[in-house]
């Protein structure tokens, strides 16, 4: 990996760690620059234009999701421990993994739910992924025996994606200390009437 990478990444993770705070329209290049230490120029040298800058701070916090969050998850044998690893490394993501304002996507779908562009698009396909990769693990749990065989796998991940709202919800805005829980005991309901 290049110097150039290099610092294209530290930049990035700088950008979504302050857009979980700030937002994406918190993500400029002077907000950057005196973060990084980097010029104005060197920073638009990488990105562009505020647009790019945005699309790219959403990549880069897609991509350590899907490394986080779906990869190992899809290591689990289908059904059950599958979708069960999925919810416990979202859960993790939103404790641990993910920057210090909270879920960049949770964050960023509020802000960009009215406002077409770039941005707005990638983010609109990644939660669209997102929820197909929640189906398709219930999906092949009905196949494995797991699940009902009437069970519908988009509603079940549209529910299971309705939990973690409210679970972050609850938990960042809240601070409600029974957040975790209360997810939980909804993720075990939801198990338990797929079955």
């Amino acid at each position: 990996m290049g110097k150039g990478t290099r610092t294209r990444e530290a930049i990035l993770e700088k950008a979504v760690d302050l857009a979980s705070v700030a937002g994406l329209d918190g993500v400029t290049i002077g907000a950057l620059a005196t973060q990084t230490g980097l010029s104005k120029s060197g920073l638009f040298a990488h990105f562009g234009s505020k647009e790019n800058l945005e699309v790219e701070t959403l990549r880069a916090a897609a991509d350590r999701f899907v490394a986080l969050v779906v990869a190992p998850a899809l290591k689990q044998p289908a059904g059950i421990p599958r979708v069960r690893a999925l919810f416990e490394n979202w859960v993790q993501w939103s404790m641990m993994h993910c920057a210090r304002g909270g879920c960049l996507f949770v964050a960023a779908a509020v802000e960009l739910d009215d406002r077409e562009g770039p941005a707005r698009d990638y983010l609109v396909e990644k939660q669209r992924q997102w929820l197909d990769t929640i189906a398709r693990a219930a999906q092949r749990a009905v196949e494995v025996g797991d699940f009902r065989d009437d069970t519908d796998a988009e509603q079940f991940a549209y529910d299971l994606y309705s939990v973690f709202l409210g679970y972050h919800h609850a938990r960042r805005l809240l601070r409600d200390p029974h957040a975790e829980t209360r997810a939980r005991n909804a993720f075990e309901t939801l198990i338990q009437n797929a079955r």
